[in-house]
Parts: C-alpha cells; sequence; structure tokens
C-alpha cells in the first residue's frame, strides 16, 4: 500500500462533502497538471490518502481510501485526464496544518513542505506516521 495526498480547495469541495458521498466515494476530478495526473495513474485499490484544504485553513483534515484505480476523468472532453475514485475513511483527531509540517525536521522532504502547490502528492510511509502522531496530540 502506498500513501498520498489530495488536495482540495474547501469551498470546491470540503471534507464534510467527501464524508457525504459514504461508501460510494467520489471521483477526484479536475486535476489538469500531468505530474499529477500520473501519479493518480500510480495509485492502487486501497492505497490512502491525506484529504487537504488548501487556501485558507492549509491542513490535513481526513483520511480517503483509493476505490478505483485511474479512469477517464467524467469532467474531461479532450481525453488527456484521468481521476481516481475515493471514499473517507475518518477525520484526523485534528487539523495538521502546513506550518506544523513546515517546522517538523522529520518532514522536511515531504513534497507538501517543498512543492506545496502540486494537488496529487506521494505521502512517505514515515511523514504519514508523523502527521498519525501529530493529529493525536492536543
Amino acid at each position: 500500500m502506498k500513501y498520498w495526498l489530495l488536495k482540495s480547495e474547501p469551498s470546491d469541495w470540503s471534507w464534510d462533502d467527501q464524508k457525504a458521498k459514504g461508501a460510494e466515494g467520489e471521483p477526484w476530478t479536475g486535476v489538469r497538471n500531468y505530474q499529477a495526473r500520473n501519479m493518480m495513474r500510480e495509485m492502487a485499490l486501497g492505497d490512502l490518502a491525506l484529504f487537504y484544504h488548501s487556501q485558507s485553513e492549509k491542513a490535513c483534515v481526513g483520511i480517503v481510501e483509493v476505490i478505483h484505480e485511474a479512469h477517464p476523468d467524467p469532467t474531461d472532453d479532450s481525453g488527456k485526464w484521468d481521476c481516481v475514485t475515493v471514499k473517507a475513511v475518518r477525520d484526523l483527531l485534528r487539523p495538521v496544518t502546513l506550518a506544523e509540517l513546515k517546522d517538523d525536521p522529520r518532514c522536511a522532504d515531504m513534497p507538501l513542505v517543498n512543492r506545496p502547490r502540486l494537488s496529487v502528492q506521494p505521502v512517505s510511509a514515515a511523514e504519514w506516521a508523523v502527521i498519525e502522531e501529530r493529529a493525536a496530540e492536543d
């Protein structure tokens, strides 16, 4: 299993929107970056991803699971873009902010810290563990 991070502007698609979809999940549409698209093509059933609220909040807020591997993005008429379908698994115990991750030397190599614009990113198992640890802190 691999770990990922999926970024969304809460005004476009929020964590609450994702949770409301239940077990059927929702296609992660609208990605128009080749590197991000190619990462979605690497995703496998059962992979987990952090749901990240970008823009104002800038925090990991939940965990989703890939329930349908890469398939054509239904919002794309060109046929160049793919998406995966994800379902909400659980809330993080508390949001983990970008500022916290930048301050943690264990996350210095994390794409979110170094290449924050990319909307789909890999997360190492060690980075995932840091985020889980931080989410459990009061």
